[in-house]
């Protein structure tokens, strides 16, 4: 389980694919700050939240980390389109007594959007990201959202089956400085996890 709150952006510096197979192996470099460098190296067997999905270390380093991913999870999310240098917004695990600072995450991408426009607003910007018609039950105003594994607020949701359905946000510049999401142009690809709680709430309306 993760909150959506980053604790730093490292870069893929090694793609390998696995066999004859479409799985692949990673090899990602963490920042060199805390709290990455307060240990020699992450365990094999953690798990993080790596643009909003969650992989298990199968491989560590004082400087980095390994993961396999799956044709499955290249196929879903926008990993099947990382390269060497690519930036990912990192997250460990969250262990008990941490402080719950966004929301409850999974790090099970349910679909990609993209960024449709970005404005400045004031001292922030807003941003308009597309969603897939089956994930536009789980979006409402006020709720909560992990684009690219960032914790954000819904501001507003519009569009129709037709028009394509779009949900805004506003980031303010602390969080467009320490994630991937400042970089974002429109078009961009994003890894998108609805709210646990509305995906919940909605599977118990299902069964009424």
């Amino acid at each position: 389980m993760f909150t959506g709150i980053v604790t730093g952006v490292g870069k893929v510096q090694v793609v390998n694919p696995i066999g004859e197979g479409a799985d692949m192996r990673l090899l990602i470099s963490t920042p060199r700050e805390a709290p990455w460098t307060d240990n020699d190296a992450i365990p094999i067997g953690a798990s993080v939240a790596c643009s909003g999905c969650c992989l298990t270390v199968v491989g560590a380093a004082f400087d980095g980390f390994a993961v396999t991913v799956s044709a499955e999870t290249l196929s879903k999310t926008t990993l099947g389109s990382w390269k060497r240098g690519t930036r990912l917004n990192l997250e460990r695990a969250l262990r008990v007594g941490d402080e719950l600072g966004g929301h409850i995450v999974s790090g099970h991408v349910d679909g990609v959007g993209h960024l449709v426009s970005l404005a400045p607003e004031n001292g922030s910007h807003r941003m308009v990201f597309s969603v897939p018609d089956e994930l536009a039950r789980y979006i409402a105003p006020k709720g909560s959202v992990a684009i690219d594994g960032v914790s954000l607020t819904i501001n507003e949701v519009e569009g129709t089956p037709e028009t394509g359905r779009r949900f805004g946000v506003n980031i303010i510049p602390h969080t467009a400085e320490v994630t991937t999401l400042g970089g974002l142009t429109p078009g961009d690809a994003v890894n998108i996890e609805v709210d646990m709680l509305a995906r919940y709430v909605a599977g118990l309306q299902d069964w009424k």
